[in-house]
């Protein structure tokens, strides 16, 4: 097989995956009913449970898996992946903790259409954009950590809309987190895996390019779509 079609496929498989889920539900966040009536009946700590559901939220999550495939598409070095990936969880946890457990409240459209705009913020970055409109580089580790914070919080707002009961409710949401971070490493393994087999390809530089726009044009896509939720409601 010659590198051609395997970098295409390898791209097609990338983008067609990501736009098969954005049709998952109105909410980037939405938490699925079977989950929501458990997260509402039990009581006291349960560990196990939701570490799956935060691994189920990570790999189900569009937009979390979009953002991430922005974060890492021109990182090469592990170190590199790990850094960003770790600012990106960091800044998940703290709001997703905080705005539960101070019961902050904003509408859930609003966090999600910023969240969409997130990803439109990593797809002009990686198109070098902001440098040549600008003339300065955003500090992109700065930008994955708010971002974190907003994509954190976009979960709490859905997480403030059940009824759970305050027993073991600081070490269910800790088992949230880690079953996220198991998730995230899931969830950016097969990413890593792919795009790695797609830039060992000649096709990558070519349409490395077109990638980025169809990302950007999904982040705006999501951006309108809870904007619309939100006029509309």
């Amino acid at each position: 097989m010659t590198p051609r079609p395997r970098g295409r496929s390898c791209l097609l498989l990338l983008l067609a995956a990501a736009l098969v889920m954005l049709p998952a539900g109105a909410f980037a966040h939405a938490v699925a009913e079977g989950d929501a009536g458990y997260i509402q009946e039990v009581s006291g700590a349960h560990l196990l449970p939701f570490a799956y559901l935060g691994a189920k939220h990570m790999v189900t999550g569009y937009d979390h898996l979009l953002f991430l495939l922005g974060v890492v598409f021109f990182l090469y070095r592990l170190r590199d992946v790990g850094l960003y990936v770790t600012l990106f969880a960091v800044g998940h946890s703290v709001t997703l903790l905080l705005g539960v457990l101070l019961d902050i409240g904003v509408s859930a459209y609003i966090v999600d259409a910023i969240i969409g705009l997130s990803v439109v913020y990593k797809a002009l970055d990686n198109l070098g954009a902001y440098r040549r409109w600008f003339g300065v580089q955003p500090d992109t580790r700065a930008a994955t950590f708010i971002f974190g914070l907003f994509h954190g919080f976009g979960l709490a707002t859905k997480i403030q809309d059940f009824d759970i009961a305050p027993e073991g409710l600081v070490a269910n949401l800790i088992a949230f987190n880690v079953g996220v971070e198991i998730g995230q490493i899931l969830a950016l393994s097969a990413i890593l895996v792919a795009m790695g087999w797609w830039r060992r390809s000649a096709s990558f530089a070519r349409h490395a390019y077109a990638a980025n726009v169809w990302m950007m044009g999904a982040g705006f896509l999501l951006t309108f779509w809870q904007l619309a939720g939100f006029f509309l409601a």
